[in-house]
């Protein structure tokens, strides 16, 4: 009787499905039907060639000033940092605290900071975390937890090995010499919902900030920026010699900030760069999840992903792609890059742009870990 139940429900529950669909429709693998033609009606007319500013800090200036436009409002300032040393403690070479500070004027937010033995001012390194659709860690992905209870660290050790060959990238980071900081991106670790993790919810929170005239992911971005100059007012960093790095959306925020800000003198990163005709497209058979975590309103009528990453011209760049990569075709990948060459080579600085497609997936392993550091050491000590 049971099994007779369990087919019933079955049958039910696939006839169901089957009248949700309609004969016709407008939206197929997650994009629209007509989607060729808006991709034929995005022209880029702010980007660098195409648009009729011919002077270069010129241009940069009004492609910056139009990607902080939007970006939408940015949250107000707070009167001062007001740092607090929440937790600390002391680890191989360098002490690892958990710090507070006022990110804006409506929060405090928590932040990891690595501070090597020794004296400073040190380099600096603003650590982005990735996405990877995991949001109970963020900076954790980053910088071994501090503190924290056991289900955490077994979380971020578990994320560390899927990702990161088993390395700590900040604490490695900090072994030789950088402070280190790292903090959550909204939504993910200790910026998360109160009824907690859900992935449906990320895009309803971002559609409730919109509509209160607000991008998540600007914020993102605004915090990015903000949490760089208040790493530049710390005693032990050094404000000449801060870089940046990350994976995946980490990667992401690591070109969108060292486009935004001239705080960042160079930045690394692996594992996210496209133009949009193959980021959203039917034809490699894969197509872009991240969703508002990239997604700048209006940004796309002016400048492409390329467009932006080449407002940090002439400061020295890594790019690091995977060439098995699910997320990221190679082809759009090459286009890419193309397109920054082609920036960097008209302002005589293309040997400060370092572009590199390797046989690899979605991952930020040892060997390339060891050739972001090697270029942070170029730039930075």
């Amino acid at each position: 009787m049971r099994h007779i139940v369990l087919f019933l429900f079955i049958i039910v529950s696939v006839t169901a499905a089957a009248q949700e669909r309609r004969e016709r429709y407008e939206y197929y693998y997650d994009i629209p039907t007509y989607i060729d033609s808006l991709h034929a009606e995005l022209t880029y007319p702010l980007a660098w060639g195409n648009s009729p500013i011919i002077e270069y800090d010129a241009w940069r200036a009004t492609a910056r000033a139009k990607v902080y436009e939007c970006m939408l409002s940015a949250p107000r300032a707070a009167a001062a940092w007001d740092m607090t040393v929440v937790r600390e403690e002391r680890r191989e070479g360098y002490t690892a605290q958990v710090i507070e500070f006022a990110i804006n004027a409506y929060q405090r937010t928590r932040a990891y900071l690595l501070i090597p033995d020794g004296e400073g001012p040190f380099p600096a390194v603003n650590l982005l975390h990735d996405h990877g659709g995991h949001f109970i860690i963020g900076k954790e992905k980053m910088i071994a937890p501090i503190g924290e209870d056991t289900a955490i660290v077994r979380d971020a050790a578990e994320w560390a090995a899927k990702l990161y060959e088993g390395r700590f990238v900040g604490d490695e980071l900090a072994r030789r010499g950088y402070v280190v900081f790292s903090i959550d991106a909204p939504l993910w670790g200790e910026r998360g919902r109160q009824e907690g993790i859900s992935r449906m919810r990320y895009d309803i929170i971002a559609g409730n900030m919109q509509m209160l005239g607000r991008s998540l992911c600007g914020m993102m971005h605004w915090d990015d920026v903000r949490s760089t100059e208040f790493l530049a007012t710390l005693p032990c960093v050094d404000a000449s010699r801060i870089g940046c790095a990350g994976l995946s959306m980490g990667a992401y925020r690591a070109w969108m900030l060292t486009a935004l800000t001239d705080r960042i003198k160079c930045g690394a990163a692996v594992c996210w760069l496209t133009t949009s005709d193959h980021q959203l497209t039917t034809i490699h058979g894969r197509r872009e999840n991240g969703g508002f975590a990239n997604c700048l309103p209006g940004l796309r009528a002016h400048l492409d992903y390329p467009h932006v990453a080449s407002i940090a011209c002439p400061k020295p760049m890594m790019f690091i792609n995977g060439d098995t990569d699910k997320l990221f075709h190679p082809e759009g990948v090459k286009k890419a890059f193309d397109i920054m060459h082609s920036i960097w080579q008209s302002q005589n600085a293309d040997d400060k742009l370092e572009t590199y497609l390797i046989h690899g997936g979605h991952e930020w392993l040892i060997d390339e870990q060891e050739q972001v550091f090697s270029f942070l050491d170029k730039y930075l000590k």
